[in-house]
């Protein structure tokens, strides 16, 4: 199960990151019944959990907290199923940062849900190997997201 909540005052396809997210799911051979939570939320709601729970100021653009700590199961494993957790967005930061990514405000936004659901599936990107694996990842999914849905 995926909800998406759009509590940032920002007009989002709440729809498309359902499917996306979906999508990526499947990908990663997760449970179609995990659940999980996205939340979009404007700058100062996001500052305030940053501020939080990294103990950094200002907002950022995706945080993600992890419950159960599912992860993808390896060939010949059962698909896990149980909480993935949250993923918060703000998607006020994700359109100002698009532009320095080469991306248009939306496809950011799709990035960075793949970016926190990697993030929930215990991917990082402290090491220099777990980040090439980490955004190796995160862009075949994007890849193969869009020829799935045609383009865009």
């Amino acid at each position: 199960m995926i909800d998406v909540n759009n509590e940032s005052g920002e007009q989002v396809d709440e729809l498309r990151l359902m499917q996306l997210a979906e999508f990526a799911l499947a990908e990663l051979r997760i449970h179609p019944q995990a659940e999980l939570s996205v939340l979009l939320v404007d700058q100062a709601a996001m500052a305030e959990l940053h501020q939080r729970f990294m103990d950094l100021p200002g907002p950022t653009d995706v945080m993600s907290f992890p419950m159960d700590e599912l992860r993808s199961p390896e060939p010949g494993e059962a698909a896990p199923r149980g909480m993935l957790g949250d993923i918060v967005i703000c998607p006020q930061f994700t359109s100002a940062q698009a532009p320095e990514n080469g991306r248009e405000p939306a496809e950011e936004l799709e990035y960075l849900l793949i970016h926190g659901l990697l993030h929930l599936l215990g991917h990082d990107h402290a090491e220099p190997g777990e980040r090439a694996a980490m955004f190796n990842l995160n862009d075949r999914i994007i890849a193969d997201w869009r020829r799935a849905k045609g383009g865009r």
